[in-house]
């Protein structure tokens, strides 16, 4: 059972901030962003999703001596190596817009068709209690579909609006939040670590 009453969460995303909170609610736990305590985020040095959410959660933790949360998330394409993988969010650049991102994946994937246009999101979550924590929570949520030749859709952020979910005629983009919460990535990811703290 979860009982700390504070827990940094090693992002300055305020979607993720309010994504968080809701899931620690139950807990009596304030999530405070990392840049209301002055965190830099550190280096993602990491080689795999896993290795970077503890990295921050770690750093995040060791700065502000609480608990702490992060989250390392991206696209992968099998017929590309697996890329963007760890660097979907700067694909094109490390000042890359997202819509320059997305413009970069249709252009390698416009040859691509069939099984080669699949690909998923993925959602590494590493919760530690304290930075030198020997037995972190880690859990991941994955979100499997296809890229779709066209952006579709106004909500979402990075590469929503090209991902069509299996089983669903609407892009992430298309889906209101409530749905999309209950499916994405993150949100998979979201569920298993509030059933591992209940």
């Amino acid at each position: 059972m979860w009982t700390d009453d504070k827990l940094v969460l090693a992002s300055g995303n305020q979607g993720k901030l309010r994504e968080f909170s809701k899931l620690f609610s139950g807990f009596g736990t304030d999530v405070i962003p990392q840049s209301d305590l002055h965190v830099e985020s550190p280096e993602e040095t990491g080689l795999s999703f896993v290795e970077n959410a503890l990295l921050k959660a770690r750093h995040a933790s060791a700065v502000t001596q609480l608990a702490a949360l992060a989250d390392d998330s991206g696209l992968v394409i099998p017929a590309l190596d697996y890329a963007p993988g760890l660097y979907s969010a700067r694909f094109a650049g490390s000042n890359a817009s997202d819509q320059e991102n997305l413009n970069l994946l249709l252009d390698l994937m416009k040859d691509l068709t069939g099984e080669n246009r699949r690909g998923h999101y993925i959602c590494a979550l590493a919760l530690v209690r304290h930075a030198t924590d020997p037995d972190p929570i880690v859990v991941i949520g994955r979100w499997y579909g296809h890229i779709i030749d066209s952006p579709r859709g106004e909500d979402g952020f990075g590469y929503d609006p090209i991902f069509l979910p299996d089983g669903l005629q609407q892009t992430a983009a298309e889906l209101d939040p409530e749905s999309k919460n209950q499916r994405s990535h993150r949100g998979l990811a979201v569920i298993e670590l509030r059933s591992l703290l209940s």
